[in-house]
């Protein structure tokens, strides 16, 4: 079995619902949704209404989504929560194919005037996006912007993104309290006693509720098989990574090494998600699960269940 700390990993899919997941335990998504909309200029939300993760389309012949939270508040906004582990290639387009299935399904058959509510789409990302390489920020907010006037053209879609690694404080360095979620996020599963700041904060129970040993046999052996899973999937985007800089070095020149790099990434990184689903198939994780870790089709991961 997998060795284990004090308090779980909130980046494996075990930890992430958890502690976020729980219907009747709402406070401790309320408190991290909530600061990261107060961060993107949005308003409060008061209540938050689980529902089905499982999206589909109009047409079964087309493509489902499996995500990880998919919620609603006291107005009918709907929120896709989604834990991205490690970098994955158009993660941005499939965020954004993600809330077509919220916007579609508020379609009322008859009489409809295309009155929509709001969808937010919140990534939580274990990696820093390329294309904001260069940019301080940790949390992105998008909406449909008139490139011209810079001014908002439409509101009620919205793309927000948290960068969980570029967050590089000391605990003692923390502003706020999103800052706070974000610490805990990278290092409650190598903590070993709750801050004594937040000894009277909401967050204090995300530690009651990651005590490993607290966890009833069999979420514990569930959480093993997930952490196991997770550890296997940093590793092979890691191989991926050195992989793409090999076959670069090879070509021995500068565009060569740019298109051997990426060209190695996406090589390793399929080679090595396909070991991750064998694994977790082996481990007896169902598609749903599977298809959230690796983000393959459940078409996909039946064809390597028959292997």
């Amino acid at each position: 079995m997998c060795q284990v700390s004090r308090y779980i990993n909130l980046f494996t899919d075990f930890g992430f619902k958890k502690i976020f997941g729980d219907p009747d335990n709402t406070d401790l998504l309320l408190s991290l949704l909530n600061d990261i909309l107060g961060f993107a200029g949005e308003r409060k939300i008061e209540k938050i209404i689980f529902k089905n993760g499982e999206l589909l389309p109009e047409a079964p012949e087309e493509r489902k989504a499996i995500i990880d939270l998919l919620c609603e508040d006291e107005n009918g906004s709907q929120f896709i929560v989604e834990l991205q582990k490690v970098s994955q290639e158009h993660f941005q387009s499939r965020a954004l194919y993600y809330t077509s299935f919220p916007i579609q399904q508020q379609g009322i058959k008859g009489g409809w005037n295309f009155e929509l509510t709001p969808v937010y789409f919140i990534g939580l990302l274990n990696f820093e996006i390329e294309r904001f390489k260069d940019h301080d920020e940790y949390l992105h907010h998008g909406k449909i912007v008139d490139i011209h006037t810079n001014k908002i053209m439409y509101d009620k879609l919205n793309m927000i993104y948290l960068e969980i690694p570029k967050l590089k404080k000391t605990k003692e360095e923390l502003s706020n309290h999103l800052e706070w979620w974000i610490y805990v996020f990278q290092n409650l599963h190598m903590m070993n006693d709750i801050p004594k700041e937040l000894n009277s904060d909401v967050i204090k129970n995300t530690f009651e509720r990651a005590e490993f040993a607290n966890m009833p046999k069999n979420e514990q052996e569930n959480y093993h098989k997930n952490l196991k899973v997770y550890r296997d999937l940093v590793n092979s985007f890691d191989f991926a990574i050195k992989e793409g800089h090999r076959l670069g070095r090879e070509e021995g020149l500068e565009q060569g090494i740019e298109q051997g790099i990426e060209q190695g990434q996406k090589l390793g990184l399929h080679k090595k998600t396909m070991e991750v689903a064998r694994l977790s198939i082996a481990q007896g994780l169902d598609n749903e699960t599977i298809a959230t870790i690796t983000a393959l089709s459940i078409d996909e991961i039946e064809r390597l269940r028959k292997e």
